[in-house]
């Protein structure tokens, strides 16, 4: 069955709509996509940004976790370098704990340069970073003491899921894919010859995590009148690809973000789809059993009116048949 996946980011420029009206939409969107059988709330985590975008992911994971009780609290990505994993650990802990074993996380080094000098990382240590962050946190959930850079810790409460949360990992390279394959249970990629990468080394190291599953586009929008819609969403898409695509360039990495001065192309490209009821159909089937259909509801600050339309024309048309 098709994944139903929600994703927030709280990126918020000028033009958007205001913050505290989009943090609490965020929180009943939350509880709505429990009710209508969504799988997974997503959220994800920049620092540094000025439209400001999520950096503190936890703590809005806290506040839906109070207001629901069965969807899976997902991290896409937590920046291990710029967090103390003993930290982590126990926040997340604690996450698992009032919860009820929801969550699940995604760690990465990060690539935007303003962060890396906003907390004074090197971003040629980030894979070391990250690695021994994970050991470190893994250890930590066991709950029992153990030498963290020479210093005696310990992490308690321990979490509801055992041996530990899910820890997936993200990347963009082959050798971050082969990282994910030593210490993580799945990676986190739209590319599935980078996926195949991962596969080889997790089954290396005695564990098939299975093949690819497609994540999508990570946004979706349903309308009677697409075209009409793309108009009216061009500037928060453009918004959100630009900054994407900047922070890309910067960093020297690779990615799925180019600057654009219009939203058309990259409906075209099938990166930010906007689709009548009949393709929005075909889209979701064609992600496949395992696959994802994730809405951005409130990407680049869009009106929770507005966002609104979009789950209900979603909940309509689609939902009948994704979750009958």
């Amino acid at each position: 069955m098709t994944n139903l996946v929600m994703r927030f980011d709280m990126r918020n420029p000028d033009f958007g709509a205001p913050t505290d009206e989009l943090y609490k939409a965020a929180i009943d969107m939350s509880v709505w996509a429990e009710e209508k059988g969504f799988d997974t709330i997503q959220i994800s985590e920049h620092h540094a940004s000025e439209d400001g975008y999520l950096a503190s992911p936890i703590v809005l994971a806290s506040a839906i976790a109070s207001r629901t009780s069965k969807i899976r609290l997902r991290f896409s990505v937590i920046t291990l370098p710029f967090n103390d994993p003993l930290k982590i650990a126990e926040d997340l802990a604690v996450l698992d704990v009032i919860s009820g074993g929801r969550v699940e996380v995604i760690f990465a080094g990060g690539y935007v340069d303003e962060e890396f000098e906003m907390f004074g990382v090197d971003p040629k240590q980030r894979g070391n970073l990250v690695e021994e962050g994970i050991i470190a946190i893994k250890q930590a959930w066991t709950g029992q003491s153990f030498e963290y850079r020479g210093r005696k810790a310990l992490v308690r409460p321990t979490p509801v899921q055992q041996p530990h949360p899910p820890i997936w990992m993200g990347g963009s390279s082959k050798v971050a894919a082969r990282r994910a394959g030593r210490l993580a249970e799945y990676f986190y990629t739209e590319d599935s010859a980078l996926y195949d990468v991962f596969r080889d080394e997790a089954i290396k190291h005695g564990r098939d995590p299975g093949p690819w599953a497609d994540i999508g586009s990570g946004f979706l929008v349903v309308a009677d009148d697409p075209e009409q819609e793309i108009k009216r969403l061009e500037p928060y898409i453009l918004h959100e690809t630009n900054s994407y695509a900047r922070w890309l360039a910067q960093g020297g990495t690779d990615g799925q973000y180019v600057e654009m001065d219009s939203a058309a192309p990259l409906v075209a490209m099938g990166l930010y789809p906007v689709l009548s009821p009949e393709q929005a159909l075909n889209y979701a089937r064609a992600r496949g059993d395992d696959g994802n259909v994730c809405l951005h509801p409130l990407i680049s600050g869009l009106p929770p009116e507005i966002a609104w339309q979009h789950l209900n024309t979603f909940a309509e048309t689609l939902l009948p048949t994704l979750r009958p």
